[in-house]
């Protein structure tokens, strides 16, 4: 066995990790800090930028779709020593995300507010979300790129890199921000417009030291073949893996739109407490995205070089942890619930209405670990229609359905919304850890390990 295989099979969980959860917490922590600022602009503003958001998130998960395939692939053929058919993997990757990227572009910008009247939002709210989408929406093809490089650094394992880009970019981004909102030496407060310009130039930032860390680690230096010939095995190979996976999260940010929309019905109190609740409940889970994200690496390589055994109890092991963590997190925030969204407001009727709500968190979040470690890792060994089929049957058959029928029908509003997404949760993540017990890698035809050293 090689020396790069040992590296590539043996790295540990932590060292994947740790930068992975710095990354993420600082990632998430420029939703609530412009959050928070935009709060002291306009609480209409929070509301029609959290929309707009949403429909951003969409768009990325579709760039997610090459990303997914390609954190798998590459992990599993590193796990395998297959280092060659790795990089070629990430060649394509790149050109295939380029197009996508172009192509999402010019939808966003075309149709945004055809998007938008889907929520029926009106007035301030409707023009901050519609400004904000289609002035973001200009670098949605730079974001695109970006994932793809990202997803190679950290198949690799340099989660470091990604980590420090991404504190540069929040400096950049929280910056930008207050330009925006307070004006600084001259230059006018731009509001909604300026945050959203503050956003491109950080995804500026961004793809460019993604490229510099790409030649420096890796040593791939991409040029216009890379764009324009792509290999069409290598495209069908990402699609046949990223669009189940993606599929799965597609899903649910378009339930989330459904569901957007019963809340918009509810009132704008609601609608702007489930924008706090939902960056005050990022706390909770972002260490089960980072953990899970390590863990899929893992995974995907243990796959790769046929370590069945280490590949089982690697994702049970995660699953305790996350689990643990979540509900220690969540009872936390529920307990000073009232001052963390003191932060945020001081309506008194949103703060009424968000309060019980983060009560329910508690419940929710232990149910989500079991679906950000199981469902992540079962894609990445490869199992990647069952997340989506059980996702599409729960999103809409429980958590679509109950939300109206506690929400509004029942008269439960937001506090209803909330307990029909815990069982939605908790539906997926019991029916996951029975997959995944039940080892389906031993039925799947994977990548077959190298022999030769190289």
């Amino acid at each position: 066995m090689s020396v790069k295989t040992n590296k590539y099979q043996e790295q540990s969980l932590f060292s994947i990790t740790w930068p992975l959860f710095i990354e993420i917490s600082l990632h998430m922590s420029v939703g609530i800090i412009a959050t928070l600022i935009l709060s002291g602009y306009s609480d209409n503003a929070v509301a029609g930028v959290g929309v707009a958001n949403q429909i951003m998130n969409i768009f990325i998960l579709i760039f997610n779709v090459t990303a997914i395939g390609a954190t798998i692939l590459i992990g599993q053929n590193l796990g395998a020593d297959n280092i060659k058919v790795a990089r070629n993997y990430a060649r394509s990757a790149f050109g295939l995300n380029f197009w996508i990227g172009i192509a999402m572009t010019i939808v966003v910008i075309l149709f945004g507010g055809i998007f938008l009247n889907f929520y029926g939002l009106s007035g301030e709210v409707y023009d901050f979300a519609h400004t904000f989408l289609v002035v973001t929406g200009l670098s949605l093809c730079i974001e695109s790129v970006a994932l793809a490089l990202s997803a190679m650094l950290r198949s690799y394992g340099y989660t470091r890199e990604t980590m420090f880009v991404t504190i540069v970019m929040n400096i950049i981004s929280i910056i930008g921000f207050f330009i925006a909102i307070y004006g600084f030496a001259g230059i006018p407060v731009t509001g909604v417009v300026g945050v959203s310009v503050a956003i491109i130039v950080a995804r500026i930032f961004l793809v460019f030291a993604l490229l510099f860390f790409v030649y420096k680690r890796l040593a791939i230096k991409f040029n216009l073949k890379d764009i324009l010939k792509i290999d069409k095995t290598n495209t069908k190979n990402l699609m046949g893996i990223g669009i189940p996976s993606a599929g799965e999260q597609l899903s649910y940010q378009f339930s989330q739109v459904v569901i957007t929309s019963f809340v918009a019905i509810i009132g704008d109190a609601a609608l702007a407490a489930r924008v706090y609740i939902l960056n005050i409940s990022m706390f909770c889970f972002m260490f089960s995205i980072a953990i899970s994200q390590g863990t899929q690496i893992l995974v995907a390589r243990y796959v790769g070089a046929q370590l069945y055994d280490k590949t089982l109890k690697r994702g049970l092991k995660t699953l305790r942890i996350a689990f643990l963590v979540s509900l220690v997190i969540s009872l936390v925030i529920a307990l000073t619930g009232e001052s963390l969204l003191g932060m945020f407001t001081e309506d008194p009727l949103i703060i009424a209405v968000a309060v019980p709500v983060l009560w329910a968190i508690v419940f929710i979040e232990p149910g989500r670990a079991f679906n950000m470690v199981l469902m992540g890792s079962l894609k990445s060994v490869g199992d990647v229609r069952f997340p989506v089929v059980i996702g599409i049957i729960s999103m809409w058959g429980i958590a679509v359905v109950f939300s109206y029928l506690f929400g509004i029908h029942l008269g439960l509003g937001l506090l209803g919304v909330w307990l029909a997404q815990g069982m939605d949760e908790w539906f997926r993540g019991i029916f996951a850890y029975r997959r995944w017990k039940s080892q389906p890698w031993l039925r799947k035809k994977l990548v077959k390990p190298n022999t030769e050293s190289v």
